[in-house]
């Protein structure tokens, strides 16, 4: 059965999913991609970009867990890109390069209409204008039997929480500081939206938690 899901999100020890002052350079902000020594290692990640060696156990198992009977993905446009307000033109294709590593239908939710974008490997990007449920919609569809995963940022999957239609969502608690930023979890009720943690995995570069929705 078809489910929606955030897999492999990681955010610091005190909460944030991006840090401060994000730019072209620097898309997580300051020292945000030191959020993601757990991944870049593992043997999944090297996969995608066309190598074969990578580090093996549970972060490699969690990474690969995130690419498991997917159908589609949501993002948000800032994950897509670091362009504001209406598209100039169609020069930024993501950051991903000619074949990013989805290689299935990706919805960005954006204000400004795009045309579709097909990229190598089978990824399309369409770009929603009509909000998360719209996104959500669209994605359901295309995914079929598939599952969903809601690839963020951090406002993104927000939204998608408070809403309760997120079934199950992997965070990776990376042992760093941000010192501010974007915090994922603030303000959120996850008890009272009915998600308990049903999988708790330390590793020596994060610690793996399972968020599910009851019932």
């Amino acid at each position: 059965m078809s489910r929606v899901r955030v897999h492999g999100f990681t955010i610091s020890l005190d909460g944030y999913g991006a840090g401060p002052d994000q730019t072209r350079e620097e898309p997580l902000g300051r020292n945000g991609e030191s959020l993601h020594g757990w991944l870049i290692s593992t043997r999944t990640f090297q996969t995608l970009y066309g190598k074969t060696e990578g580090t093996t156990g549970p972060d490699d198992d969690f990474a690969a867990r995130g690419f498991e009977n997917l159908g589609a993905w949501i993002m948000g446009r800032n994950m897509f890109g670091p362009v504001r307000g209406p598209w100039p033109d169609d020069s930024w294709r993501g950051w991903w390069g000619k074949n990013p590593p989805y290689h299935v239908p990706v919805f960005v939710l954006t204000h400004h209409a795009r045309e579709p974008l097909e990229m190598e490997g089978g990824t399309v990007f369409h770009f929603v204008t009509e909000g998360i449920e719209s996104a959500l919609a669209r994605a359901r569809e295309a995914a079929g039997s598939g599952d969903i995963r809601i690839g963020g940022g951090v406002s993104t999957i927000r939204q998608y929480l408070n809403t309760r239609v997120i079934d199950e969502m992997h965070l990776a608690v990376s042992p760093i500081l941000l010192g501010g930023g974007e915090s994922l979890l603030s303000g959120i009720d996850l008890p009272a939206l009915g998600y308990e943690i049903t999988q708790y995995v330390p590793t020596e570069k994060a610690t793996h938690i399972v968020i599910t929705k009851r019932g």
